[in-house]
Protein backbone atom coordinates (compact mmCIF):
# COMPACT_ATOMS: atom_id res chain seq x y z
CA UNK A 1 0.00 0.00 0.00
CA UNK A 2 1.10 3.54 -0.66
CA UNK A 3 -0.44 7.01 -0.99
CA UNK A 4 0.21 9.08 -4.11
CA UNK A 5 -0.98 12.31 -5.66
CA UNK A 6 -4.08 11.93 -7.82
CA UNK A 7 -3.64 11.99 -11.57
CA UNK A 8 -5.95 13.27 -14.30
CA UNK A 9 -7.03 9.71 -15.09
CA UNK A 10 -8.28 9.36 -11.49
CA UNK A 11 -10.85 12.14 -11.94
CA UNK A 12 -13.84 10.01 -12.97
CA UNK A 13 -13.11 7.43 -10.25
CA UNK A 14 -12.84 10.18 -7.62
CA UNK A 15 -16.08 11.85 -8.68
CA UNK A 16 -17.91 8.51 -8.64
CA UNK A 17 -16.81 7.67 -5.08
CA UNK A 18 -17.21 11.21 -3.76
CA UNK A 19 -20.81 11.09 -4.94
CA UNK A 20 -21.40 7.54 -3.69
CA UNK A 21 -20.06 8.44 -0.22
CA UNK A 22 -21.94 11.76 -0.26
CA UNK A 23 -18.75 13.73 0.35
CA UNK A 24 -18.01 17.34 -0.48
CA UNK A 25 -17.11 17.93 -4.13
CA UNK A 26 -17.26 21.74 -3.97
CA UNK A 27 -14.66 23.34 -6.28
CA UNK A 28 -13.43 19.88 -7.35
CA UNK A 29 -9.89 19.69 -8.75
CA UNK A 30 -8.36 16.23 -9.02
CA UNK A 31 -4.86 17.62 -8.49
CA UNK A 32 -5.82 18.55 -4.89
CA UNK A 33 -6.39 14.89 -3.98
CA UNK A 34 -4.23 12.03 -2.82
CA UNK A 35 -5.15 8.38 -3.34
CA UNK A 36 -4.23 5.27 -1.38
CA UNK A 37 -3.33 2.44 -3.76
CA UNK A 38 -2.69 -1.27 -3.28
CA UNK A 39 0.44 -1.86 -5.35
CA UNK A 40 -0.22 -5.60 -5.76
CA UNK A 41 -3.46 -5.13 -7.70
CA UNK A 42 -3.13 -1.42 -8.51
CA UNK A 43 -6.49 -1.03 -6.77
CA UNK A 44 -7.52 2.31 -5.28
CA UNK A 45 -8.58 2.11 -1.64
CA UNK A 46 -9.12 5.65 -0.34
CA UNK A 47 -8.65 9.35 -0.99
CA UNK A 48 -8.67 12.83 0.50
CA UNK A 49 -8.16 16.44 -0.41
CA UNK A 50 -6.24 19.52 0.65
CA UNK A 51 -8.32 22.60 -0.14
CA UNK A 52 -6.70 26.03 0.07
CA UNK A 53 -8.94 29.01 0.80
CA UNK A 54 -7.30 32.25 -0.33
CA UNK A 55 -8.24 35.38 1.59
CA UNK A 56 -6.84 38.91 1.68
CA UNK A 57 -5.16 38.26 5.04
CA UNK A 58 -3.88 34.69 4.70
CA UNK A 59 -4.29 31.35 2.98
CA UNK A 60 -6.20 28.74 4.97
CA UNK A 61 -5.73 24.99 4.57
CA UNK A 62 -8.66 22.58 4.97
CA UNK A 63 -8.64 18.80 4.75
CA UNK A 64 -11.87 17.59 3.18
CA UNK A 65 -13.52 14.79 1.19
CA UNK A 66 -11.67 12.01 3.01
CA UNK A 67 -13.08 8.62 2.12
CA UNK A 68 -12.10 4.96 2.28
CA UNK A 69 -13.84 2.28 0.25
CA UNK A 70 -15.83 -0.02 2.50
CA UNK A 71 -13.78 -3.15 1.84
CA UNK A 72 -10.59 -1.30 2.88
CA UNK A 73 -11.83 0.23 6.14
CA UNK A 74 -10.23 -0.54 9.50
CA UNK A 75 -6.78 -1.12 7.99
CA UNK A 76 -5.08 2.25 8.36
CA UNK A 77 -5.89 3.46 4.85
CA UNK A 78 -7.68 6.61 6.03
CA UNK A 79 -4.92 7.30 8.57
CA UNK A 80 -2.29 7.28 5.85
CA UNK A 81 -4.40 9.50 3.60
CA UNK A 82 -4.77 12.03 6.46
CA UNK A 83 -1.04 11.80 7.20
CA UNK A 84 -0.17 12.52 3.55
CA UNK A 85 -2.57 15.48 3.48
CA UNK A 86 -1.11 16.99 6.67
CA UNK A 87 2.44 16.42 5.39
CA UNK A 88 1.57 18.08 2.08
CA UNK A 89 0.10 21.07 3.94
CA UNK A 90 3.19 21.33 6.15
CA UNK A 91 5.52 21.12 3.15
CA UNK A 92 3.50 23.92 1.54
CA UNK A 93 4.18 26.14 4.56
CA UNK A 94 1.00 25.68 6.59
CA UNK A 95 1.51 25.45 10.33
CA UNK A 96 -2.17 24.81 11.06
CA UNK A 97 -4.68 22.66 9.17
CA UNK A 98 -8.46 22.65 9.66
CA UNK A 99 -11.13 20.06 8.99
CA UNK A 100 -14.92 20.35 9.16
CA UNK A 101 -15.98 16.82 9.96
CA UNK A 102 -18.76 14.76 11.48
CA UNK A 103 -16.08 12.26 12.61
CA UNK A 104 -14.21 14.24 15.29
CA UNK A 105 -13.19 11.12 17.24
CA UNK A 106 -11.48 9.70 14.17
CA UNK A 107 -9.41 12.85 13.61
CA UNK A 108 -8.69 13.25 17.35
CA UNK A 109 -6.56 10.08 17.32
CA UNK A 110 -4.04 11.95 15.14
CA UNK A 111 -3.91 15.05 17.34
CA UNK A 112 -6.73 17.12 15.85
CA UNK A 113 -8.56 19.19 18.45
CA UNK A 114 -12.16 20.25 18.34
CA UNK A 115 -12.47 24.03 18.46
CA UNK A 116 -15.28 26.52 18.83
CA UNK A 117 -16.80 27.94 15.67
CA UNK A 118 -15.59 31.41 16.68
CA UNK A 119 -11.99 30.14 16.58
CA UNK A 120 -12.29 29.34 12.87
CA UNK A 121 -11.12 31.88 10.32
CA UNK A 122 -14.13 33.77 8.91
CA UNK A 123 -13.98 31.95 5.55
CA UNK A 124 -14.21 28.56 7.27
CA UNK A 125 -17.07 29.75 9.50
CA UNK A 126 -19.03 30.44 6.32
CA UNK A 127 -17.95 27.12 4.85
CA UNK A 128 -19.02 25.25 8.00
CA UNK A 129 -22.48 26.81 7.78
CA UNK A 130 -22.75 25.85 4.09
CA UNK A 131 -21.58 22.31 4.80
CA UNK A 132 -23.98 21.83 7.72
CA UNK A 133 -26.92 23.13 5.68
CA UNK A 134 -26.28 21.15 2.51
CA UNK A 135 -24.16 18.09 3.13
CA UNK A 136 -23.10 17.26 6.67
CA UNK A 137 -25.35 18.61 9.44
CA UNK A 138 -23.13 17.07 12.14
CA UNK A 139 -19.87 18.67 10.93
CA UNK A 140 -17.78 20.30 13.66
CA UNK A 141 -14.58 22.37 13.38
CA UNK A 142 -11.26 20.66 14.07
CA UNK A 143 -7.66 21.88 13.81
CA UNK A 144 -4.14 20.57 14.20
CA UNK A 145 -0.70 22.11 14.17
CA UNK A 146 1.00 20.20 11.37
CA UNK A 147 4.06 19.40 13.50
CA UNK A 148 1.83 17.70 16.10
CA UNK A 149 0.38 15.02 13.82
CA UNK A 150 0.86 11.52 15.18
CA UNK A 151 -0.18 8.04 14.13
CA UNK A 152 -0.25 4.86 16.18
CA UNK A 153 2.10 2.02 15.33
CA UNK A 154 -0.97 -0.22 15.07
CA UNK A 155 -2.29 1.80 12.10
CA UNK A 156 1.14 1.82 10.44
CA UNK A 157 1.38 -1.96 10.66
CA UNK A 158 -2.22 -2.49 9.52
CA UNK A 159 -1.56 -0.37 6.43
CA UNK A 160 1.46 -2.47 5.44
CA UNK A 161 -0.67 -5.60 5.18
CA UNK A 162 -3.95 -4.01 4.09
CA UNK A 163 -6.09 -5.98 1.68
CA UNK A 164 -9.73 -5.74 0.61
CA UNK A 165 -12.18 -7.52 2.87
CA UNK A 166 -13.79 -10.59 1.37
CA UNK A 167 -17.27 -9.96 0.08
CA UNK A 168 -20.04 -11.87 1.76
CA UNK A 169 -21.12 -14.36 -0.86
CA UNK A 170 -24.45 -16.01 -0.45
CA UNK A 171 -24.66 -19.66 -1.30
CA UNK A 172 -26.15 -20.47 -4.66
CA UNK A 173 -29.82 -21.33 -4.48
CA UNK A 174 -30.75 -24.88 -5.35
CA UNK A 175 -34.01 -26.75 -6.00
CA UNK A 176 -34.29 -27.61 -2.29
CA UNK A 177 -34.63 -23.90 -1.49
CA UNK A 178 -37.91 -23.95 -3.41
CA UNK A 179 -39.28 -27.18 -1.91
CA UNK A 180 -38.30 -29.38 -4.86
CA UNK A 181 -36.79 -32.82 -4.37
CA UNK A 182 -34.23 -32.98 -7.21
CA UNK A 183 -34.11 -36.81 -7.13
CA UNK A 184 -37.86 -37.22 -7.65
CA UNK A 185 -38.84 -34.18 -9.71
CA UNK A 186 -39.44 -34.31 -13.42
CA UNK A 187 -38.98 -31.30 -15.57
CA UNK A 188 -40.95 -30.13 -18.52
CA UNK A 189 -37.95 -30.23 -20.83
CA UNK A 190 -36.25 -33.26 -19.27
CA UNK A 191 -34.54 -35.23 -22.07
CA UNK A 192 -33.88 -38.27 -19.93
CA UNK A 193 -30.12 -37.99 -20.30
Amino acid sequence: MYVRDARNRDEAWLLDYIEAMELDETAFRSRDYVIAVDERENERAGFGRVRIHKTDDEDICELTSIGVLEEWRGQGVGAHVVERLVTTARDDGFEVVYSLSSEPRYLAQFGFERIEVEQLPDRLQDRLTEKQESLDPDAVPMRIETERFRMSEHLREAFKGAHPAEEDTEPEEGPEDFGIDPDEATYKYDTGQ
